[in-house]
């Protein structure tokens, strides 16, 4: 095929001069072949760039998707971990001591963060959406509590990874959990369904 293919080009000037009119102007024909040729050159290199804008476009879909059912992995083994009081033993220690509700609540409201990070680190949440988010969310002391131990253990994962928008998220909610505490005290967690005003007792 490769021999085929090489006859082929080089007796094409010779089968063109032979089929073409006796006045056929080869330098005309030459200009505007070569004025399709860059034309020609531009389509490739604009369909090109499209297919490596496609290729950029379906790496990152996969990379959200491999992202997102890790993600999905951990919240179940956290929710399995949950309901079943046994399995709670499988995770790390705690550092201090603490009860079983205690690290449930902690490894709730962590879930509650991530999924807050995860929103922003893909655009779907945006900083003024976050810092309203966060300015609530640290009013209470479950997750006051959760962020004095698990701050330092966000920044330092945030700071070994890549992503700019980890590093801004762990930098924001840092900054609303100071806000809030210079705000005044929290609320505990046994006050969150209390009414607010009391009705007065009957006579």
């Amino acid at each position: 095929m490769a021999l085929v293919t090489l006859a082929a080009l080089l007796g094409t000037p010779f089968f063109l001069r032979a089929v073409a009119p006796e006045r056929t102007d080869w330098s005309e024909l030459s200009d505007v072949s070569q004025t399709y040729g860059s034309v020609s050159i531009l389509v490739s290199t604009l369909a090109l760039a499209g297919v490596v804008v496609s290729l950029i476009y379906q790496a990152r879909q996969t990379r959200v998707a491999q992202e997102e059912a890790a993600r999905v992995g951990h919240r179940d083994l956290v929710l399995f971990s949950l309901h079943d009081p046994v399995l709670l033993e499988c995770w790390e220690p705690p550092r201090d001591g603490t009860t079983r509700d205690e690290w449930k609540r902690i490894a709730f409201t962590n879930l509650i963060i991530t999924r807050w990070a995860n929103s922003f680190k893909l655009g779907r949440t945006t900083e003024g959406q976050l810092r309203g988010v966060l300015g609530e969310h640290f009013r209470g002391q479950p997750a006051r509590d959760h962020w004095e131990g698990a701050r330092a253990g966000w920044i330092r994962h945030v700071e070994a990874g890549t992503s700019r928008r980890a590093r801004r998220f762990a930098c924001i909610a840092d900054e609303c959990y100071q806000a809030a505490v210079e705000a005044g005290p929290a609320v505990a967690a046994s006050q969150y369904f209390e009414p607010q005003h009391p009705e007065p007792p009957a006579r």
